[in-house]
């Protein structure tokens, strides 16, 4: 992005305000143009590092970088993952289980970005889920490896590999 219409633009206000002032002021002005560029540059890239970091925010995991090269700033636009097709299982998968399981649950809080809550939301609504129990089942699966877990407690369309698949006369 260049900078420079920006900063011209700046200079023709300065000089601007000196005609009014007189020679003397007009002379001032000129000898101010040369650090005043260099102060309007260097406010212009923290102007747009503080808007990149809040497009970076909403585009989370994704960013957006202000990189300088030369006098000029340049945008680097880092594009979330393309999320993976989702497979559907042929046979119903066990839930891991965890080697120490005592039942007991643990509360957390998960702050997500507000594209992926309502993509779980809908995920989970798909499997006639909580979020809370497709939360557990996508970390549980996440960390223990394997294809697609069963929801706790046995309330999914895989309740803990009692299900049946087929047609029914």
């Amino acid at each position: 992005m260049d900078l420079t219409p920006y900063v011209d633009h700046l200079r023709r206000e300065l000089a601007v305000a000196a005609d009014a002032g007189g020679d003397e002021a007009r002379a001032l002005a000129e000898r101010l143009s040369a650090p005043l560029e260099s102060a309007a540059r260097l406010t212009l890239l923290n102007a747009l590092s503080a808007a990149m970091s809040d497009v970076t925010r909403e585009l989370a995991p994704g960013s957006v970088d202000v990189r300088l090269r030369g006098l000029d700033p340049e945008f680097v636009v880092t594009p979330p993952p393309a999320p993976e097709p989702v497979r559907e299982a042929r046979e119903p998968v066990a839930a891991p289980v965890a080697e120490a399981d005592d039942g007991t649950m643990a509360r957390i809080n998960l702050r997500l970005p507000s594209h992926l809550k309502s993509r779980a939301e809908g995920a989970a609504a798909e499997e006639g889920l909580s979020v809370n129990a497709w939360l557990v089942r996508a970390v549980s699966v996440a960390l223990d490896g394997g294809g697609r877990a069963s929801a706790p407690g046995g309330r999914g369309k895989d309740s803990g590999g009692r299900g049946f698949t087929g047609w029914v006369r």
